[in-house]
């Protein structure tokens, strides 16, 4: 059985929502970040951890890609033209949708208030806006690589998800009614119970 450390109001909600879709048996241990359980598995304090076996793992984005990989689902294979398209588009959703967020939750409230930068956040929704506009626009099938769901659903989603209740703009209708789809899965539904 997996275990899963951190609370799934943040990123680990990622880890728990790709457990429940691949039908796999975990324990979460609700713990903040910075707490002593946190540092214990990861020296920087952040959240997520997932515990296989004895072996600690961190990043949420790198958790749910070795859990795709190990069974063989919800991924393209690694080693093929796909997998590195879907390892593209999971890295766009890092780098222009994720670190945005961060970033302007960082200022909000996470930094010391005599480091924040309230004002940058007008210029980081922009930005989330450009870049939303983008994907929006190549967004052609029912998932970001096409008929089948992978792990870059499940960033974007809770990217999406993340950006809505931090007032950003998802008003983009291809994304809109994307977010809207994959928050009705089952698993999806599972996942987000642990938030209540």
């Amino acid at each position: 059985m997996y275990e899963v450390f951190g609370s799934a109001k943040t990123r680990a909600f990622r880890v728990v929502w790709m457990l429940e879709e691949l039908g796999q048996p975990f324990k979460l241990h609700d713990i903040g970040p910075r707490s002593d359980a946190a540092l214990e598995l990861n020296p920087s304090g952040k959240i997520p951890s997932m515990k296989d076996g004895d072996t600690a793992l961190t990043d949420s984005a790198a958790i749910i890609t070795y859990l795709a990989d190990k069974h063989g689902s919800l991924t393209a294979p690694a080693g093929t033209l796909k997998r590195a398209q879907q390892d593209a588009i999971t890295h766009l959703i890092l780098d222009e949708f994720d670190a945005v967020l961060w970033t302007a939750a960082r200022h909000s409230f996470i930094l010391p208030e005599e480091h924040r930068i309230p004002a940058v956040k007008d210029s980081l929704k922009w930005e989330f806006g450009v870049h939303a506009d983008r994907l929006n626009n190549r967004m052609t099938d029912a998932f970001v690589m096409g008929e089948d769901m992978t792990v870059p659903d499940i960033l974007l989603t809770h990217c999406l998800t993340w950006a809505m209740g931090a007032k950003f703009d998802v008003s983009q209708t291809r994304l809109r009614d994307y977010v809207d789809r994959m928050r009705e899965r089952p698993a999806y539904k599972r996942a987000f119970a642990y938030r209540e």
